[in-house]
């Protein structure tokens, strides 16, 4: 996490449980079963110092995962050749550098707050040499009117939550569902849309999307987690 996330870490020192974040793209299930052999971090916490009464961490990403992306894209969307695909909150561009790898979308475009993330986004861009389908933009999601109107898969990934007030989540999200419109477009969202919408009393417009069922029953690898994968919904604009 960047320094400058002080809303974030704040949020996060208000959960009931002590809670580490470890952004799941970065750092894989194995790695950190090393980092905590070699002492770096734990994943328990003690309950009265001194003795050996302890508990879990919550570990908590602002990422998808190597393997949750690779999931995302080859088992749960359809083929992408030809189409746009938008990340609300793109952060370290997790998503777009897996839509690269791992599908056909013709575009791929991150919206981020942060001017260090775009910033870092942008350098693995001409680094890897990833701009000829993949575009970050410094911006707001309540500013991109036009190109929601446009876009064919809209991701939003944890987006709200940890870095912007209750009244700023209410107000991103009315404008999302008023202008995400585009018949037959699709939804990716984690948590659920309903968990999401309820944390803040607002109502899910009825006859704006449709859930579609998701195989989570798909194996990809030792480092899947299915927990995780269940997080991960997907809907249909009516």
């Amino acid at each position: 996490m960047l320094p400058s996330e002080t809303a974030a870490q704040h949020k996060m020192q208000l959960r009931e449980k002590p809670t580490v974040h470890v952004d799941g793209f970065l750092y894989s299930d194995e790695q950190v079963d090393s980092l905590c052999e070699e002492g770096a971090m734990s994943r328990n916490y003690c309950l009265s110092c001194g003795s050996f009464k302890t508990a879990p961490l919550d570990f908590i990403s602002h990422s998808f995962s190597v393997s949750e992306l690779q999931f995302l894209f080859q088992n749960v969307l359809p083929d992408l050749s030809g189409r746009t695909v938008v990340d609300v909150g793109s952060r370290l561009g997790a998503v777009l550098y897996g839509g690269y790898v791992y599908s056909s979308a013709s575009r791929l475009i991150g919206l981020e707050l942060s001017e260090d993330f775009v910033r870092l986004q942008n350098d693995i861009l001409h680094k890897y040499r990833l701009a000829d389908r993949i575009q970050v933009f410094h911006a707001n999601v309540c500013t991109q009117q036009v190109l929601l109107q446009d876009t064919d898969v809209l991701i939003m990934n944890n987006v709200f939550e940890y870095f912007i007030e209750p009244s700023e989540q209410i107000g991103a999200w009315k404008f999302i569902m008023q202008t995400f419109r585009k018949r037959g477009s699709l939804l990716v969202t984690v948590p659920s849309l309903q968990e999401s919408l309820d944390a803040l009393q607002v109502p899910l417009p009825p006859g704006w999307v449709e859930e579609l069922s998701v195989d989570y029953n798909v194996y990809l690898g030792r480092d899947t987690d299915p927990e995780y994968l269940r997080q991960i919904h997907l809907y249909r604009v009516f």
